[in-house]
Order: structure tokens, then sequence, then C-alpha cells
């Protein structure tokens, strides 16, 4: 737990350079200048990415006091426990409720719930399958094209042929499926002599993507050339997974994840990871600035996208210096 929270100042740390200059007309645009009040639920922490995230929206909510009261719930990866949470912030009277959602699916009775108190809805970096009217709108990526991105980059380093394995994220998670309906289709489509030998859940976890590599590398050993994983943190599992069976990750086995932290940066400035397709966790500004908007009852889009790019091993020791996650 201690290493958690290190690990969580040590992002807000990161992100304070970034947010410094952040000016307040988001949250004074609300109306009558009274506070903007949020409740956030967020998944909990099972990556470095998310806590990217979690202290992108705490510490621009923390820089912005006079005009922002976040109330902020950490459901540790339980689809029951950010219900409870959205059902306390209704009854609290927020002005927003924000949600980055463990699952997709068994949400629509709890926002039936918000829509009926009169709270919109922000969906943050994972879409919930609920309809239309129900959200405001989804802050986020577009994770069927980093899946199809991933399997292009994983066709280039193959020279468009090999047997590979694939690291999914949490079962029923829209970055999940996503993810792997983008690279599975793609690689379908356009690379037929690429097979995919297997795919299992690492919970976009570390330790559980060490452990489902450790497997794969046991069933198939050397016939995998290449694994994609949905994001980062599974791939450095899964890196210390190949390392430990003898191979020379990077090189004996392509390596193509998602999300960009810093860590994946140093794996390929080290040459152990060749691809990282970015996802962008730094929302707190954009959250906040929908968030004041649909208070004032502005419209804003029912789409946000991020800003984000491909990174490859050739240019990482340059771009590990300027990344803030």
């Amino acid at each position: 737990m201690k290493r958690k929270l290190l690990g969580l100042g040590l992002c807000v740390a990161m992100v304070m350079s970034m947010f410094a200059g952040c000016s307040k007309d988001a949250a004074e645009t609300s109306a009558g200048g009274d506070k903007l009040v949020v409740g956030f639920a967020q998944i909990g922490q099972e990556s470095g990415w998310r806590d990217a995230e979690t202290a992108s929206i705490q510490f621009y909510a923390g820089q912005n006091l006079d005009t922002i009261e976040l109330k902020f719930a950490d459901a540790q990866q339980k689809q029951e426990n950010q219900i409870k949470a959205i059902k306390s912030f209704i009854e609290m009277k927020v002005d927003v409720i924000g949600l980055a959602p463990v699952v997709e699916t068994g949400w629509d009775a709890v926002f039936t719930e918000a829509k009926e108190a009169g709270i919109p809805i922000v969906l943050v970096d994972r879409m919930a399958d609920v309809g239309d009217d129900l959200y405001s709108t989804f802050i986020g990526s577009d994770f069927i094209l980093e899946g199809k991105n991933a399997a292009d980059e994983m066709a280039t380093l193959l020279g468009g042929s090999g047997k590979i394995v694939e690291l999914e994220g949490t079962v029923g998670a829209s970055a999940a499926n996503d993810r792997k309906t983008g690279f599975d289709d793609q690689i379908a489509a356009q690379y037929p002599d690429i097979q995919i030998l297997e795919s299992q859940t690492g919970d976009f976890t570390r330790s559980k993507g060490k452990e489902v590599m450790e497997s794969f590398l046991k069933t198939y050993g050397d016939e995998i050339k290449g694994v994609y994983a949905h994001n980062d943190d599974m791939m450095l599992g899964a890196i210390e997974a190949i390392k430990e069976a003898g191979f020379k990750p990077g090189v004996d086995i392509k390596a193509v994840s998602i999300d960009g932290v810093k860590g994946i940066f140093e794996a390929m400035a080290a040459g152990e990871a060749n691809v990282t397709i970015e996802c962008n966790p730094l929302l707190g500004p954009q959250f906040f600035d929908a968030c004041a908007k649909l208070k004032a009852g502005e419209k804003v889009d029912k789409w946000i996208k991020s800003d984000e790019g491909i990174y490859r091993q050739d240019t990482a020791a340059t771009d590990l210096p300027t990344r803030k996650y």
C-alpha cells in the first residue's frame, strides 16, 4: 500500500509542471460563480497509467480549490464499489459525476438514477454500454484504432509473418474489448501470415502479465516471435518473463503495447521493447472543462478525443526525458 501511495505521489509531482499554469476559466464558467462539485469514481490503481490519470484529476482540482470541490472514490477494481460511489454522489447532489468504468456493461440502472436526479455523467478513458441519453460525453481515446495501429506496427517488426501471443486487459473493459477487436481484425484482414497462437487476460497488471507470459513461453517456447499487450504494465511483466526464460525481449520476441508510460520508454531505450501506442492519461483539464460547461448548461461534444502518438525504439532515448507519466 505504501508503495502505491508513493507511486501516486510521484505521479502528482510529474504532472505539476504541466498544470502549474492552468487557468481557472473552466471552473469559473459554472452558474452563479458557485463551486463546481464533482464526484469521480476511479477504477483503482491497477497500473502506472491509472495512477497518472488519478494524479491529473486530483492535482487540477487541488490547484483550483476556490472553484472546484472534488469527491473522489477508489473502487479497487470492483464494479459494485463504483456503483455504490455513484449512488453516494447522487445523494450528495453533486453537479457532475465522472466515471472510468471497470467494465462496459451493467450501468443502466445507476446511470438512470443519475439522469432522473438531473446529474450529467462524464465517462473518462473507458466507455459504458448504455444509451446515448444516459451520459453526456466520453473523454478519451479510440481504442479500436489503437489496436489497429498496434497490429500494423507488429506486422512491420515481423516482416509480415510469424506467430504471436496477446495479453488482454481486464475482461469486460471497453479498452480491452476494443484493443482486441482492432488488433485481431486488422491482423486477420491484412496479415494472413501472422498467427495469434493464444490470447489471455493479464488484467492490465504487471504481475499478471508476467504470469500469463510465463505460461505462454512454457507452452510455445521459441515459436513465439512477438507479443502484443493491451497496456504497457502487462508488457513490462512479460519482458521479465521473457528474460527469465532465456530469450531477448525486443529481439527474439518483438514487443508492442499500448499506453506510453515512462517504464516502457525505458525498456525501449534498453532495446527490450519495440513500440508503444500512446494513450494519454493526463485528462484533468479536459475533464473539468467539460464538467464546468455541463453545469453551466452548455453543450459538449459527445466524444472529446485526446492527442496521442506512436513511439518506437529508435527514438525512445530522446523521447524519454519529455514524458510526463
